[in-house]
């Protein structure tokens, strides 16, 4: 399911953008949830509640806010989110490298380059959709890159993804189901209770595995044995 929002405190645009979103979903048979915002704040509050969007599409410059600092906020809660902003400035395209603006759309062009602009995102998600790992809750949807998750370790009935920004992520399942859901050959079973990303390994050392984080697990023999035919994979794939 996609999740799209759309950001423009005119609200006559904001029903045409809105319309053509709809329609492009309806034409290419994509099921989408679709949430519109005529105030930037109404907006950034949902962001910081949690809410989850695949894809933004936003002005650049409404009364309270303009699109740069909404930008960053977007990042801060939803760094792998699509911005797309269908604005009449262009001149703020300077800034788009380092916040990561998808595309910018000229109102006066949104037949033409809306669509084109949704294709091509779905394109990156898809792309994307195997290099990240989802956690989803009563209240949010949460997406962590792989490349981020250190290890993840059972606690009971849960399992903690350790990050590399330091922080813990909780699920609550199985490690056999989370070892299932990544989706990657990139992860192994270290012992019973703990799964590590074989790109955080900087060390091997008779029965412990040395993280990139400090931290040191222990592995049975027969488990060390199958992590270093793992790790010969992996460097034989990644050099």
């Amino acid at each position: 399911m996609l999740h799209v929002a759309v950001c423009e405190d005119d609200h006559a645009l904001l029903v045409i953008i809105k319309d053509k979103v709809q329609t492009y979903l309806k034409e290419n048979n994509i099921m989408a949830i679709l949430e519109t915002y005529d105030r930037s704040d109404l907006f950034k509050y949902d962001l910081q509640e949690g809410k989850y969007f695949d894809i933004v599409l936003s002005d650049i410059e409404m009364p309270d806010t303009d699109g740069m600092k909404l930008a960053e906020q977007i990042r801060s809660c939803l760094p792998d989110a699509i911005i797309i902003f269908v604005t009449a400035y262009l001149k703020y395209a300077v800034d788009a490298y380092e916040l990561d603006i998808f595309r910018y759309i000229p109102k006066s062009s949104m037949d033409e380059k809306l669509p084109k602009a949704l294709d091509d995102a779905l394109k990156r998600m898809q792309n994307q959709s195997h290099k990240s790992y989802l956690i989803q809750t009563a209240t949010k949807i949460e997406k962590i890159l792989l490349k981020q998750i250190i290890y993840i370790q059972k606690d009971g009935k849960n399992a903690m993804i350790i990050c590399t920004d330091g922080s813990v992520k909780k699920v609550r399942k199985s490690l056999s189901d989370v070892y299932k859901e990544l989706h990657s050959e990139d992860f192994a079973f270290v012992e019973r209770g703990s799964i590590v990303n074989l790109a955080q390994i900087k060390g091997i050392r008779k029965d412990e595995i040395l993280l990139s984080n400090g931290v040191c697990l222990h592995a049975s023999h027969a488990r060390m044995e199958e992590v270093k035919n793992r790790m010969a994979v992996y460097w034989s794939e990644h050099v």
